[in-house]
């Protein structure tokens, strides 16, 4: 039997400010509007996963003593 996805995931909270949570949710809804195949519903959660990925990703370049520096390091 095979497990579903989400199962297999942990739980991890966040505090994200409103304008994250409203772009966020609006993305989500674009992509699910555009899709072409049937399959894996892509969720906020699963956009978050892509972004911790992401930012995984370039973490030879982040420095940085504040919220503001980290977010200047990595270009945003």
């Amino acid at each position: 039997m095979e497990v579903t996805k989400y199962l297999t995931l942990e739980r991890k909270e966040a505090r994200l400010r409103q304008n994250q949570i409203d772009a966020l949710t609006d993305l989500t809804r674009s992509l699910n509007r555009k899709r072409s195949k049937k399959g894996e519903r892509l969720t906020d959660n699963t956009l978050i996963r892509v972004a911790v990925d992401l930012l995984l990703s370039k973490a030879s370049q982040i420095h940085g003593d504040t919220e503001e520096e980290l977010r200047k390091s990595v270009g945003l």
